[in-house]
């Protein structure tokens, strides 16, 4: 069984403020509205309804919070029941694809999501999902901007992946590589990006990802408690 598995929903943010204060491994999950962003966190995790998706693509400008471990109690409910032995957090940003939300709204989610895309420093990494068919739009560009100056890890699922027949999956894959191996530091040193095939619907590349995810988390390692800033 995955580690993965355990995901339970811990919290939702929609300030700054409102982020967790556990010191642990977080990795995101980004993608358009209809990248199958959900779908993909739902079948990692082997749960139906873990991660919703919004009826109103881009109407949800939120970041929820799954924690791997612990006893699952969500911090916004107040509870003072103890929280420990939490391992990591997988964090589902809001979709992009926010044609129906006001500007003063997509200005809140621009500001919210590029300040924890850029500055968190518990995010270890970002998976970044793109329909197979029509990766690296203008915003999927714009999260990999936002996000490569950190220099840290990105692994993109090109999603959808039975739509496309073999031919079709290796120039995919092949465009996909050749985009992300442009990405360098200053030094010039390729910077760790990484990119899979995947169908939620064949569920064809489940095991790579999980095994990725995993060990970008550090999960392979032995469980330790979660420690709280004083």
């Amino acid at each position: 069984m995955s580690a993965l598995w355990q995901a339970r929903f811990f919290t939702t943010a929609n300030r700054l403020a409102d982020l967790p204060k556990y010191q642990v491994p977080e990795i995101a999950f980004a993608g358009r509205s209809n990248a199958g962003k959900s779908t993909a966190i739902n079948l990692l995790c082997n749960q139906k309804k873990l991660a919703f998706a919004s009826k109103t693509p881009g109407r949800t400008q939120h970041i929820n919070f799954f924690s791997i471990g612990g006893a699952h109690v969500g911090q916004h409910r107040k509870d003072e029941t103890r929280v420990d032995e939490i391992r990591a957090f997988m964090v589902d940003l809001p979709g992009y694809g926010y044609a129906e939300v006001s500007g003063t709204a997509k200005d809140h989610w621009q500001q919210l999501l590029g300040h924890y895309v850029q500055i968190r420093e518990q995010l270890v990494a970002l998976v970044l999902i793109m329909d197979a068919r029509r990766p690296f739009t203008e915003l999927d560009i714009e999260m990999l901007e936002w996000f490569a100056p950190t220099g840290k890890p990105v692994h993109c699922l090109l999603s959808k992946a039975d739509k496309l027949n073999r031919s079709e999956s290796t120039n995919a894959l092949r465009l996909a590589s050749t985009i992300l191996g442009s990405y360098a530091d200053e030094s010039g040193t390729p910077l760790p990006f990484s990119v899979q095939l995947f169908s939620a619907l064949k569920r064809s590349g489940l095991e790579e990802a999980d095994i990725k995810i995993r060990e970008l988390l550090g999960l392979n390692q032995p469980p330790a408690a979660a420690q709280e800033p004083a």
